[in-house]
């Protein structure tokens, strides 16, 4: 089996926490320059965008020189490039670190803030807000939570140690505890575990069950209830699909207090409305370290704000 070479380093450092684009020049094509290749991939940035982007030199070679606007198109070359990136509303609550150590950061993360860039969300993430902060470049997520929950996410400091970390996830050797806020409804019994096969679609905002063999796995109970008719809920996923923990409690006819996607779609949260976060906080992580054999249990501090102040939840403050 041939190994695949991997890509030589960065020559450009980060800006704002974000890595430069790295391009590799495909294999075929009918471009003559690297210029004509730029502009048809970065279509929606506009021909002058790119021009304007080699005139001032900003698109480098893997030794860090510029780029010229007429270099010939060198199938399987690399070239980097800083995207300008548009404003975003800053979410205004703190990231918090619970644990820190020459391998690992894990940070308790805000409603609100995405944790890696992904679409249009980029600075105001967790990973690019932790390596301003922290001075670490090579920070690196081993795992995502949803933007709109809040709690604690696992990064790694060293990116050769990132698999091993990413295998506490994906081989489920990580013991993940979540804490909700949703109605309490007499006639669920509960604890229960649910079991579905959950469908999430690229570009479709909701994900939902389907028949079929189950891969959505949820341990629901009820920690305990209020008269207002509120109940806060534990729950352990034993699987890790796309708002698995969202789609089951909806399913259960108990959605999570602020969820914009069930049990139906409503409007987009516009940019900078803060008031009602989902009520959804990813609590506890615990697992044995991959690389130095610790056994770490890490828990959140934050608290549920429907479930602490509800009346100034309710009313958005």
């Amino acid at each position: 089996m041939r190994r695949r070479t991997p890509p030589p380093p960065a020559p450009l450092p980060q800006r704002d926490g974000i890595d430069p684009v790295r391009v590799r020049l495909p294999a075929e094509g009918g471009w003559t320059t690297v210029r004509e290749h730029l502009i048809e991939r970065l279509s929606g940035a506009g021909a002058g965008v790119v021009d304007g982007m080699f005139e001032a030199g900003l698109v480098v070679d893997a030794d860090g020189r510029p780029v010229a606007p007429d270099a010939g198109f060198v199938p399987g070359m690399y070239v980097w490039f800083h995207r300008e990136l548009p404003y975003e509303v800053p979410v205004p609550f703190p990231l918090e670190i619970v644990y820190r150590d020459e391998h690992i950061v894990v940070a308790d993360k805000p409603h609100f803030l995405a944790t890696t860039p992904r679409g249009s969300h980029v600075t105001q993430t967790a990973l690019a807000r932790l390596r301003r902060e922290l001075g670490l470049p090579t920070l690196g997520a081993a795992h995502r939570l949803d933007r709109l929950t809040a709690g604690l996410v696992l990064f790694t400091v060293r990116p050769a140690e990132r698999g091993a970390y990413q295998g506490l996830f994906r081989e489920r050797r990580m013991r993940k505890e979540y804490e909700a806020v949703a109605p309490y409804d007499p006639g669920l019994a509960l604890p229960r575990t649910v079991r579905s096969r959950i469908l999430k679609e690229r570009g479709v905002l909701a994900a939902q069950e389907i028949d079929g063999e189950p891969n959505a796995v949820s341990h629901i109970e009820l920690v305990e209830r209020r008269a207002d008719g509120l109940g806060r809920y534990r729950l352990v996923p034993h699987t890790g699909q796309t708002h698995q923990l969202r789609v089951h409690m909806s399913a259960l006819g108990v959605p999570i207090l602020g969820d914009p996607l069930y049990p139906a779609v409503a409007a987009p949260v516009p940019p900078g409305d803060f008031r009602h976060p989902l009520q959804l906080l990813a609590r506890g992580l615990e697992f044995t370290d991959p690389v130095t054999g610790a056994e770490h249990r890490l828990r959140s501090t934050r608290v549920l704000g429907a479930w602490a102040w509800p009346e100034e939840w309710a009313a958005g403050r």
